[in-house]
């Protein structure tokens, strides 16, 4: 599968800047007071909520449309199903269900709710989730009548879930997309430490097939696949073409192992003896002792990791990714080597490190025989000193030939000579940056346009978007083969497709440099009887997006469509918040687009759902918040 990458002819070096585009906030926008309000509080349980389900929580999107009808549904805060309709001149909105309310007991006081929620599968279905472990499938009646339940279902474990989607695949059946807390085995009573580490929790990601015949039902949802990570995901889809499903996340979405292996348990004879001072077992007597794979030296906020590398090495067979809590770093010299080439995928470190301020340089040494990759690691806990760089270090013995040098312990270098070497590379590559030459060695100039200058900030501009794995699952729940190469390289999203488009519209914006490029999915041979790799083909460039919106930084939804990328604001109790809209230009102009409008006023509360819609032939934006629905027309 062709991964994220960037068309040089799309990226516009002559970009200047956006250039407001005025709309009239009387003509576009429109508010109606809500009789059945919905809200963002929910029941806690005992056991505190981990990083992720609170950014899982505030980016959630309460409303879900159906655009082709013209309608949209919420839950209230009274667990009441509305359903708004949208194609009069006045919204009407109608309870269409009532959620029944669960007790919450001391046996699930551990358990965390989660929004109740609903999605429209077609006008005359909906499904609706309580939150707290149960899933209604829902047939529409006519107005003045509630909606007949259907089905009843609940997960093989009776965590509750978050709904994330719904999809119709096949005539009588549906696909819901889940994902719910694991539960975790009991732990035994650690150690105290002096700097503790950040307990990992795992998430479960669920499909289930939902049968919308006539026959009701209750009881376990039929489950079609489960995947486990460490983050909720934001975005999921199902594109139709290849019967596959996409699930966009801050973590790698694995298959879960229902046949765990057992501990390996040792023989006597193979427990190593306990080494005497200066004594080295690791090395067999007049043996020459195989070089450490890397060295590394580390101040109070750094780590610096040193590889060396045949100097014939091209930069560009060189793929450094950083995340939060792992490394991957991939390097296809041309020439066998004595020395050891690293290869390192989704590599656990020692601890967490900022990936937007961490950087590499590759000094070729023309003149000697091996040039220096030199990784720069901001430590994201200063002052916490790292025993080693990565997690398993010190797990496999120098010199084995059964076991990869990966996990080889290597000591922290201090040799001055080596230490100057990496200061020199850094001063170099600092000084490009400086001076707004080409730091990557590509020949694409400074990247930056003239907006930018002088105003960049790198560690704000570096944490716009999120930290994305892409994780694809066909039909029978399998990962497809096309996929499997660059499952574990991450990219940083800075827009999902509006609420409303299409699942055979899938595309997305990543971040490249300051700019903002949209990558569309694409099928090469949509007739072939063979199921081919999608690919995801770089189709046009919103420049210097990024850049723009790192000066929000009270973004809660950022989407995008046809006509442009619309970034929400909160819209807290008395502030208020604005969409801000860019629109996209041709790469030969200097200048593109931006519009404001004011969406919630301070009186109406937090903005907590998007959609959009199509009525009478023209595309509407709907916007929820906690007292208003806000509608926007013309865009």
């Amino acid at each position: 599968m062709e991964y994220f990458s960037p068309e040089r002819a799309l990226l516009n070096a002559k970009f200047e800047g956006y250039k407001l585009d005025l709309i009239s906030q009387e003509d576009a926008v429109a508010r109606y007071a809500l009789e059945y309000q919905p809200t963002q509080a929910t029941v806690s349980g005992k056991a505190p909520l981990s990083f992720e389900e609170v950014q899982s929580r505030i980016s959630h999107n309460h409303l879900s449309v159906l655009p082709e009808h013209g309608v949209a549904i919420y839950v209230d805060k009274n667990l009441r199903v509305i359903l708004a309709d949208l194609n009069e001149s006045r919204p009407t909105f109608r309870v269409i269900f009532d959620i029944p309310r669960s007790i919450q007991t001391t046996e699930n006081s551990s358990s965390h709710q989660e929004y109740p929620s609903a999605l429209l599968l077609s006008p005359a279905l909906a499904v609706a989730s309580d939150g707290q472990g149960l899933l209604y499938l829902l047939r529409l009646a006519e107005p003045g009548r509630p909606a007949d339940t259907i089905g009843t279902y609940r997960l093989p474990d009776d965590a509750p879930f978050r709904l994330h989607n719904v999809f119709n695949t096949t005539t009588g059946s549906a696909v819901a997309v889940l994902s719910s807390r694991a539960s975790e085995p009991p732990q035994p009573i650690a150690q105290t430490s002096a700097t503790p580490k950040r307990k990992i929790v795992k998430f479960n990601i669920w499909a289930a097939q939902l049968s919308t015949g006539l026959r009701p039902e209750i009881g376990v949802l039929d489950i079609l696949w489960q995947r486990t990570g460490e983050d909720v995901p934001f975005y999921t889809s199902y594109f139709p073409p290849s019967d596959s499903y996409v699930v966009l996340g801050g973590s790698i979405y694995n298959e879960v192992d229902e046949s765990l292996p057992k501990p390996y348990e040792p023989t006597p004879d193979e427990i190593a003896p306990i080494p005497r001072l200066d004594e080295n077992l690791d090395t067999k007597a007049g043996a020459v002792a195989s070089p450490p794979p890397y060295s590394w030296t580390q101040t109070s906020d750094s780590v610096t990791i040193a590889f060396p590398l045949p100097s014939s090495t091209p930069k560009s067979h060189m793929k450094v990714t950083f995340a939060a809590t792992a490394l991957t770093l991939h390097v296809d010299t041309p020439i066998d080597s004595s020395a050891p080439i690293p290869k390192y995928t989704s590599k656990k470190l020692w601890d967490g490190i900022s990936p937007s301020t961490s950087y590499w340089t590759w000094d070729r040494e023309a003149e000697h025989t091996f040039g220096l990759l030199t990784l720069h690691l901001d430590k994201q806990h200063e002052g916490t000193k790292w025993m080693q760089v990565f997690a398993a270090s010190a797990t496999s013995v120098q010199g084995d030939t059964q076991t990869s040098p990966e996990d080889v312990e290597v000591p922290e270098t201090v040799d001055a000579s080596e230490l100057w070497k990496i200061r020199e590379t850094l001063e170099k590559y600092t000084a490009a940056l400086r001076d707004g030459k080409d730091p990557s060695g590509l020949g694409l100039g400074s990247g930056v346009p003239s907006l930018a200058e002088g105003e960049m900030d790198e560690e704000v501009d570096g944490s716009v978007g999120r930290s994305a794995f892409v994780t694809w699952v066909d039909g029978k729940g399998a990962t497809p083969s096309w996929s499997k190469e660059n499952a574990t390289i991450p990219i940083q999203v800075l827009s999902t497709p509006f609420p409303g488009t299409p699942p055979s519209e899938i595309s997305l914006i990543a971040k490249n440099n300051v700019d903002g490029v949209v990558f569309s999915l694409t099928q090469p041979n949509p007739n072939s009887s063979i199921p081919d790799a999608l690919t995801w083909m770089h189709t046009s460039t919103y420049s210097a997006l990024s850049f723009v919106l790192a000066s929000k930084r009270d973004t809660r939804f950022t989407y995008h469509t046809q006509r442009g990328v619309f970034a929400f604001e909160n819209g807290s109790q008395n502030r208020g918040g604005n969409v801000y809209i860019y629109r996209p230009a041709p790469i030969s102009e200097k200048w593109a687009k931006q519009s404001i409008l004011k969406v919630a006023d301070g009186q109406g509360g937090s903005l907590l759902g998007i959609g959009v819609v199509s009525v009478k032939g023209a595309p509407l934006v709907v916007c929820l918040t906690e007292t208003e629905l806000v509608l926007i027309q013309g865009l």
